[in-house]
């Protein structure tokens, strides 16, 4: 076990490290294969079994982040895997009544981390002082008491992101463009923090440009994250930013937040082409970018003429060729011009 110079810097980084890699973890299978089989359904029924998998691990992310938290404090198995349990009991995913329990959704991301920390905290504080009662005590006391805690903070953390909602709602009335500009500076932002996209979307009925122009800061953010750590980071992980999510880079966000400012241009840039082509979305679907494909897909079903070759060409240059394009400009800018990043600010200690 990890204990020796464990930092409270050391000890956060760890904790969203667990965030980070257990989200894209539990979210990538539906990324790659969700829309997909969704549109296959009909001459392909069978692929419902794989909708049913890539479901089932995105409701369990809870237990995926708490395992993971383990292994970057270097916990043995069986703490690790407790820690699992208290983040899936405390991270809101799973729901009682009438005495049946149900798994829906993801869960509250935020609430999850801070799950994982008190039960990481009693962890070390326990250390080894249960000796050959580990395995009867240790997986009772922390779903107990952590998962517990967790379960009890949950409906006032998801405060928090009613209160962003709030704010991201005031943002719809401003002008068209400046409205584009600043929800998907805000979306690029929120997609690296532990804060979820598709929530905020769903609790203020998110639609229309407004979606349209979140997805596209996500884009902004998967893009032009890939793009500033291709020097640095493995070929899979590069790509896990966007066709997973960005939020992979979250413990870098929080370490150096001087990384998002390629990303903020960028995402202002696409902003305006979100006004320009009047980029369409749903609340469902404006917090995932260019991830399952759901962003551009949701776009093209909505927009005047549906699956014309003109508006696969206008979603091909918006979602995928804009957000490239600023991604390389804003990166070699800020490396080579105006010298505030590196690419080492984006690497990436993933196993």
């Amino acid at each position: 076990m990890e204990t020796e110079k464990l930092t409270a810097k050391k000890f956060t980084m760890n904790v969203l490290n667990g965030l980070a890699i257990g989200t894209v973890i539990a979210l990538i299978p539906g990324a790659l294969l969700g829309e997909l089989f969704k549109a296959l359904l009909g001459v392909f029924p069978q692929g419902q079994v794989i909708l049913n998998a890539t479901s089932m691990a995105t409701s369990v992310l809870g237990l995926v982040v708490g395992v993971i938290i383990g292994y970057q404090f270097k916990f043995t198995p069986i703490q690790s895997a407790s820690i699992g349990l208290a983040v899936l009991f405390g991270g809101g995913a799973v729901n009682f009544s009438e005495g049946a329990m149900t798994l829906s959704g993801t869960g509250d991301v935020i609430n999850m981390g801070i799950t994982g920390a008190i039960a990481a905290g009693l962890v070390l504080l326990l250390g080894n002082r249960l000796k050959a009662y580990s395995i009867l005590l240790i997986p009772t006391i922390i779903l107990v008491v952590a998962g517990g805690l967790g379960v009890f903070l949950l409906p006032y953390v998801a405060h928090i992101t009613t209160l962003i909602g709030m704010f991201v709602a005031q943002l719809l009335n401003f002008q068209p463009i400046i409205m584009s500009i600043l929800i998907a500076i805000t979306f690029s932002l929120l997609i690296v923090s532990p804060i979820t996209t598709v929530g905020i979307a769903v609790a203020i009925s998110l639609t229309g440009l407004g979606a349209g122009a979140g997805n596209l800061g996500i884009c902004a953010a998967g893009f032009g994250l890939a793009i500033a750590g291709w020097k640095v980071n493995p070929i899979g992980t590069n790509l896990a930013h966007f066709i997973g999510s960005p939020k992979m880079s979250m413990p870098n966000f929080f370490a150096k937040p001087k990384i998002m400012i390629p990303i903020i241009c960028n995402a202002a840039c696409v902003g305006i082409l979100a006004a320009v082509f009047n980029i369409q979305g749903t609340p469902m679907s404006a917090g995932f970018g260019f991830s399952g494909l759901v962003g551009p897909i949701n776009h093209i079903n909505l927009v005047e003429g549906g699956w014309t070759i003109m508006n696969v060409m206008v979603t091909t240059g918006v979602f995928v060729i804009a957000p490239v394009v600023f991604g390389i400009i804003f990166n070699h800018l800020f490396t080579k011009v105006w010298p505030i990043i590196s690419p080492e600010d984006y690497k990436l200690d993933i196993e």
